[in-house]
């Protein structure tokens, strides 16, 4: 039988989970967030036979929202699991290489890419978005728009999500895909931490093709110093670059916004100044060119993933900044590894534990590697540029980790 207990966290009553058979009778799940995690899980535990319905706070999919990112090898293969890889690679513009740089322009290290591996593919957050909804939507996942988590309440029998258009939701399960700010992760426990801020504000922009800059196709550039950038060439031509610019007391987001993009530039060309390749593709940047993407930030140990029938996946619990490379790579793969789980164990109780115990390790050496690079953007390391391994090295244990949705996870 189901033994229920009372939770101090809310005062609500709360299932331990400790019932008989697959994944203790777990059928139904709210995932709350659409945008890498929230799809990705919804699509996976369909496949391993739940049924999941993505709550999403904006009006509409997600377009519009978010600068370029990164989606390793990693990362695709844990959308093949599901079958989304191909309709994400569709999405993207495969760049294989990668050069580490001072800001002087030489070259300290190059890597091509493992030759037995498929390319990073680079993409704007949105139009990754876009392409795993529309896959989910296309495989019988089913979307509930302008639904912003309020709170949620568990019973015996499942958990109802409440949301702030008076509306509320039921099933077994509930699943925060909500991102670095997750209402979840506060449901789960009040006393979580907030989201870390990485001494950098970030932005991004795009150079005119003619900036006179040199770069090798389908290769990305990261060029430390003084001041950090990475850059590489679009596919029509034009110079994408990301960059910091490092402050102790960032503004908020809406104070951000008033900021003209003028003179954001004018504050970027002043910092970049004599950097190499910095100064000129910031010369070669128009106003309207420039993405102000925000706060460089990080998630801090989580120390609660789960509780009752609540859990958490990707940035909600495990953000790592964009300085790894591996944000939306380690959600896709978080995603599968908790339906996996979730398929596996008997009780739900035990597949939260289980998942834990598989991606913790993973996420966090991730996250505390980003973390170290962020002290490098933000100017407070003892060293200007990070002393890197051999890219063989530093890649290997990345790129080549794969889930094997075959397997039976382990008691």
């Amino acid at each position: 039988m189901s033994q229920i207990q009372a939770h101090p966290v809310g005062g609500v009553l709360r299932d331990n989970g400790d019932r008989g058979g697959h994944g203790g009778g777990i059928r139904t799940a709210l995932v709350i967030g659409g945008g890498v995690a929230g799809p990705v899980v919804a699509l996976a535990l369909r496949k391993a036979g739940f049924t999941a319905t993505v709550h999403e706070a904006y009006p509409t999919a997600a377009d519009g929202i978010g600068a370029w990112l990164g989606l390793a090898p990693n990362g695709l293969a844990a959308l093949a699991t599901v079958g989304a890889d191909a309709a994400v690679r569709a999405a993207g513009q495969p760049v294989p290489g990668v050069v580490m740089a001072d800001g002087a322009g030489r070259q300290l290290t190059r890597f091509d890419g493992f030759p037995e591996l498929p390319a990073t593919m680079t993409m704007p957050r949105d139009r990754l978005f876009r392409a795993l909804t529309d896959h989910a939507v296309a495989e019988g996942v089913r979307f509930a728009y302008g639904k912003r988590l309020v709170g949620a309440e568990e019973t015996a029998d499942g958990v109802t999500a409440r949301f702030a258009d008076g509306t509320t939701a039921t099933a077994d399960l509930l699943i925060g895909a909500d991102g670095i700010r997750s209402t979840v992760r506060t449901l789960i426990d009040p006393a979580a931490p907030a989201p870390e801020y990485g001494g950098v504000l970030s932005f991004g922009g795009f150079a005119a093709a003619d900036s006179s800059v040199e770069v090798a196709p389908g290769t990305m550039y990261f060029a430390f110093g003084r001041a950090f950038m990475g850059y590489w060439r679009g596919p029509d031509g034009r110079l994408i670059w990301f960059a910091g610019l490092p402050t102790d007391n960032p503004p908020s987001q809406q104070e951000l916004a008033r900021v003209p993009a003028a003179e954001w530039l004018d504050r970027l060309r002043a910092l970049y100044a004599g950097h190499v390749p910095g100064e000129r593709l910031l010369r070669h940047t128009a106003p309207d060119a420039l993405m102000v993407v925000g706060r460089m930030e990080r998630m801090p140990s989580v120390p609660h993933w789960h509780r009752g029938r609540m859990v958490l996946v990707g940035d909600a619990v495990h953000a790592p900044s964009s300085s790894s490379g591996q944000g939306a790579s380690l959600a896709i793969e978080s995603a599968v590894e908790l339906a996996r789980c979730l398929r596996d164990r008997p009780t739900y109780g035990e597949a939260f534990a289980a998942y834990e115990a598989l991606r913790r390790p993973r996420v966090e050496a991730i996250g505390q590697s980003a973390a170290a690079v962020n002290e490098v953007k933000a100017g407070k390391s003892a060293a200007p540029v990070p002393a890197f391994p051999a890219p063989e090295e530093m890649f290997r244990a990345l790129h080549f980790h794969r889930i094997d949705w075959a397997a039976t996870v382990p008691a």
